[in-house]
C-alpha cells in the first residue's frame, strides 16, 4: 500500500502570554492508501490539532510532515490552498455548507474551483450525491435538510476533488445515534468498496467500532497505536 502521510517527530506549540501548550508532542506515523483509522483521545489530547496540522490548516512548530510526498510545511499560503483543493478532502463537525447553493452546488463548487469541466461536474455531483443517498434532495438548500443529510452532503463535497484522502473532525457529533449510523455505513462502504482513505479525529465509540487501525494520543503524544 501506497504511503500518503509522513510524520516524524511532528511538534505544535501554542504559547500565550502566561505558558505555552505542547498540543503535540513528538508524534511519528504513517498513513497508508486505504486506510479506516481514528485518532482518539480526551479532550484537549491533541487528536484535533494533529488532523489540522496534517491536512495543512495549522502549520507544525518543529518536525517532519510530509502528504503525498511534499513537505506541506515548507509551502506558502497559496501553495498550501491549491494543495489542498487537489489532494485533500475534509468533514468537519458544523457541516460548513454554503447556505445560499444546493447540494449539487455545495458539491460542485470545489470542482469549479478546480476549473473542471461543466459535464465533468454535472456528472461526479449526481453521481456522489446518490452515494450518499441524496439523488432525490439534489436542489434542496442546506436550510432544508435534516444535519444527517447535510454532513452526507459534506462527505460528497469531501470526495468530489478526488482526494488522496478524507480528514473528518467529529464528523458525527452533532448527529442523532441513526443518523451517525447512516454517515458511517456510508463512508465505510465508501472505503470499502471504492478506496476512499478516512483519517477521523473523534470519541464517539461507533466510530472507534468501525475503524481498522486506532491511533490514541494523550497530551499530545501517541500512547498507542493498533490496527485490527
Amino acid at each position: 500500500m501506497q504511503t500518503i502521510i509522513e510524520i516524524k517527530n511532528l511538534v505544535k506549540i501554542f504559547k500565550d502570554t502566561a505558558q505555552e501548550v505542547r498540543a503535540v508532542d513528538h508524534v511519528s506515523l504513517n498513513i497508508t492508501s486505504g486506510e479506516f483509522t481514528a485518532i482518539v483521545g480526551p479532550s484537549g489530547s491533541g487528536k484535533t490539532t494533529l488532523l489540522n496540522l496534517i491536512g495543512g490548516l495549522d502549520a507544525p512548530t518543529s518536525g517532519s510532515l510530509l502528504v503525498d510526498g511534499k513537505d506541506i510545511a515548507q509551502l506558502k499560503e497559496r501553495e498550501m490552498t491549491a494543495f489542498r483543493l487537489h489532494h485533500i478532502g475534509f468533514v468537519f463537525q458544523a457541516y460548513n455548507l454554503i447556505p445560499v447553493l444546493t447540494a449539487k452546488e455545495n458539491v460542485a463548487f470545489v470542482m469549479e474551483l478546480q476549473g473542471r469541466s461543466h459535464a465533468e461536474i454535472e456528472k461526479r455531483s449526481v453521481e456522489l450525491l446518490e452515494a450518499v443517498g441524496l439523488g432525490d434532495r439534489m436542489d434542496s438548500r442546506p436550510a432544508k435538510l435534516s444535519g444527517g443529510m447535510q454532513q452526507r452532503v459534506a462527505v460528497a463535497r469531501a470526495l468530489a476533488s478526488t482526494p488522496k484522502f478524507v480528514l473528518a473532525d467529529e464528523p458525527t457529533a452533532n448527529l442523532d445515534s441513526k443518523s451517525a449510523a447512516n454517515l458511517l455505513d456510508i463512508m465505510e462502504r465508501l472505503n470499502q468498496q471504492e478506496g476512499v482513505t478516512f483519517v477521523f479525529s473523534t470519541h464517539d465509540p461507533r466510530i472507534m467500532a468501525k475503524a481498522r487501525r486506532i491511533i490514541t494520543l494523550e497530551d499530545g503524544k501517541v500512547v498507542s497505536d493498533n490496527a485490527k
